[in-house]
């Protein structure tokens, strides 16, 4: 099965910018849409970014659409979340995730394969 490792995770201030990674082993990923989500305490893991298995197509959450960036390189196996304009509310465990399903808002139960997370924390 596919295993994902996420990281990149750190502390930074609000204003900042921070690029998280998540590396895939055990088979390529150029079959699966891609995706980040995250999970702040006290909160249910959410979407933030998806990306379809060729890289054509991404989506974003309305929270972090303008702001943050979802790229893949399959030739590395490998796909990456740049966030930029970081704000305190960003502040979580982002995990990777990958889906058979089309790119779009994807749920929770839509995912086959989860990383273990990276943690992100935005100061103000």
């Amino acid at each position: 099965q596919v295993q994902l490792v996420e990281s990149g995770g750190g502390l930074v201030q609000a204003g900042g910018s921070l690029r998280v990674s998540c590396a895939a082993s055990g088979r390529t990923l150029s079959t699966y849409a891609m995706a980040w989500f995250r999970q702040a305490p006290g909160k249910e893991r959410e979407f933030v970014a998806s990306i379809s298995s060729g890289g054509e197509n991404a989506y974003y959450a309305d929270s972090v659409k303008g702001r943050f960036t979802i790229s893949r390189n399959n030739a590395k196996n490998t796909v990456s979340l740049q966030m930029n304009s970081l704000k305190p509310e960003d502040t979580a465990v982002y995990h990777c995730a990958a889906s058979t399903t089309a790119p779009r808002w994807l749920t929770k139960g839509e995912i086959a394969y989860w990383g273990q997370g990276t943690q992100v924390t935005i100061s103000s």
